[in-house]
């Protein structure tokens, strides 16, 4: 069996070993990571000697650890880099050169369609009825975006939402209120089969999904990094923050929205941002948590967008889609049913 995985930010491990009886047989691991002192390559193949092949990414980092001698120093990856990779192996996961890949930047369309389309088309990547696909979005109109487990009365300010003109809509995945004001924010969608990611947890995952966007925003000057569970940061101020859902057909939906520009002012009227929420930061207010990407680059919207296509384009062989006329279709009738509904947008009032 042979896994690969490319820590986010770090190095490539590969490990590649036999099963035999249940058990993993003859491991090796390798990859362009540092290692001291050399002797301890040996330590990490002897530790997955002889360990259950149904063994979890816990059970299997805490035998590397165990057998890792003392002095022993890893650099660019980890333990749990390791696990990761022999899980992907086992799971029988792809990576991302097993795909042919779409990049979609089409036309604005209302926030409620654009949640729609993500339901749609992360569900036909999992049916096979789409390649796995980047969609970038436009916005014709403002709108708060709350996660699906969020209450609307405690994130959002209803006259703050109405004086600006912010709509109140809910997505599909989790995570917190996000503030799109048209023209202010980059904001992408990632629709990949779940063997993409199998074999990693979801903080895992949201880190290796990412990593693309990192490498896209260094090339701008940059100093991009991923914070755990989901955020994007820089030494300057958090830039966005990723949510994610796995759908029944098998595909996953991995979004992003970034801060273009941002008038924080504003921002605190519009959304409910409680202290607990803040202190946990380390910081006095909420308008010193986002560094938007203008003040960091200096760069127009839509160059900054280029520059990620570009990226995502040099990085994995993407061709330019588009939704097709089915597929929206699909969304607005979606929208009609579900997210234009009372019943969908106060699921939790």
């Amino acid at each position: 069996m042979h896994g690969e995985y490319k820590v986010p930010g770090g190095k490539l491990v590969v490990v590649d070993f036999d099963v035999a009886d249940g058990a993993i047989r003859n491991a090796r691991v390798a990859g362009d990571f540092f290692l001291e002192p050399d002797e301890a390559l040996d330590d990490l193949n002897r530790s997955l000697d002889g360990l259950p092949a149904a063994s979890d990414a816990k059970q299997i980092a805490a035998a590397i650890t165990k057998g890792l001698r003392p002095d022993a120093v890893m650099l660019g990856f980890s333990a749990e880099a390791i696990a990761v990779a022999v899980r992907r192996a086992i799971t029988d996961a792809t990576t991302w050169s097993d795909y042919e890949w779409e990049i979609v930047h089409d036309p604005a369309v209302p926030p409620r369609v654009h949640l729609a389309l993500d339901e749609v088309l992360a569900t036909r990547v999992g049916e096979g009825r789409r390649k796995p696909t980047l969609r970038f979005w436009e916005w014709e109109e403002s709108a708060v975006v709350i996660g699906s487990f969020q209450s609307v009365r405690n994130e959002v300010d209803p006259d703050g939402a109405a004086r600006y003109g912010f709509d109140v809509v809910r997505r599909i995945s989790g995570g917190g209120a996000m503030m799109m004001e048209k023209g202010n924010v980059v904001t992408y969608s990632l629709y990949v089969p779940a063997e993409l990611v199998q074999g990693m947890s979801f903080a895992d995952s949201y880190a290796f999904l990412d990593d693309w966007v990192l490498q896209g925003l260094r090339s701008l000057g940059i100093d991009a990094t991923y914070q755990p569970l989901n955020d994007i940061a820089s030494p300057a101020g958090k830039i966005g923050g990723a949510a994610q859902k796995r759908l029944g057909s098998g595909g996953v939906l991995h979004h992003v929205t970034m801060a273009y520009d941002l008038d924080n002012a504003k921002m605190l009227e519009v959304l409910r941002i409680g202290r607990e929420k803040i202190s946990d930061k380390g910081i006095a207010s909420a308008a010193k948590r986002v560094d938007p990407l203008r003040s960091q680059t200096g760069l127009p919207r839509a160059e900054v967008i280029e520059r990620l296509k570009e990226t995502f384009a040099g990085l994995y062989g993407a061709t330019t889609g588009t939704v097709a006329a089915d597929e929206l279709a699909e969304a607005e009738a979606l929208v009609a049913s579900k997210f234009a509904t009372e019943d969908w947008l106060q699921r939790v009032p």
